[in-house]
């Protein structure tokens, strides 16, 4: 099984799915998504794999989010997905992806549910 995590070092709950990950003998690809964001087109695929919108992967507490007025209803999916791609800060984090589905891990356990 193909696994991949996009994954923030500095943040508890994606080194908690990691270590699940870990546990499970599960060794996922790694994207360091602050490093390496992923691109319109790939948040799209995630969009669609999650069954999420724009708005529901996002961290609304950070200051990306206030600063750029990303609450605005009348902002399109592309302009909000552009806004990920801008400020991968605002990714809700981990995203696990395997083979078959895609999942926020929040709590860290959800991942769980897709392996």
């Amino acid at each position: 099984m193909n696994v991949t995590i996009y994954h923030n070092p500095r943040c508890s709950k994606s080194r908690q799915a990691l270590e699940l990950l870990h546990e499970h003998g599960i060794e996922p690809t790694i994207v360091e998504y602050l490093k390496n964001p992923p691109g319109q087109k790939d948040l799209k695929v995630l969009l669609d794999r999650l069954e999420m919108e724009p708005r529901d992967l996002m961290r609304k507490q950070e200051a990306a989010y206030r600063e750029n007025r990303l609450d605005d209803p009348g902002l399109t999916r592309d302009q909000l997905i552009a806004a990920l791609t801008e400020h991968p800060i605002l990714l809700e984090r981990p995203i696990v992806v395997t083979d078959e589905a895609a999942v926020v891990g929040r709590p860290p356990e959800k991942i769980l549910d897709i392996l």
